[in-house]
């Protein structure tokens, strides 16, 4: 039996923080909803945390953008889809989800929500499009996550 030194102990201890801290991290795939639309909003990618969301637990959605011009204000409509069907939809003040005015240059949205302890487990597509205070659209997203089978209702 081979006895392990400490510096492989702390090396392996090191490797596995790492290998943990990045699936925690890890954006999602994001897609514009039109391909060819040049959106004044650019996304770079979406955190979610925890990665799947559980069950009747606060779930974060971190939106990393930019733009290229201040932007004063809006809103975000969301619309969430489950294989494929329509499940839920809502709108939120721009100004809620970051700090406004957002000036030109990297932005984050940031979202939190509890899903009931009921929700279905699965895959699940958000849209997310946000349009300024003259309803114009500036950016429109397409992203997959999934939630897991964490809590029930047996938790509740």
């Amino acid at each position: 039996m081979e006895v392990q030194s400490p510096l492989k102990l702390y090396l392996l201890l090191c490797l596995s923080i790492v290998l943990l801290s990045s699936f925690q991290a890890q954006a999602s795939n994001v897609r514009y909803c039109d391909k060819k639309a040049n959106y004044a909003v650019k996304v770079h990618g979406v955190e979610i945390s925890p990665d799947p969301v559980v069950r009747g637990k606060p779930a974060t959605f971190k939106i990393k953008s930019t733009t290229g011009e201040a932007i004063s204000g809006g809103k975000l409509v969301i619309e969430v889809s489950y294989f494929g069907v329509h499940v839920h939809s809502e709108t939120h003040n721009l100004c809620e989800e970051t700090s406004c005015p957002v000036a030109a240059g990297n932005f984050v949205l940031a979202h939190s929500q509890t899903l009931p302890a009921i929700t279905p487990p699965g895959s699940y597509t958000l849209k997310m499009t946000m349009e300024n205070e003259k309803n114009e659209q500036l950016t429109c997203i397409n992203f997959n996550f999934k939630i897991g089978f964490g809590s029930s209702l047996a938790d509740m």
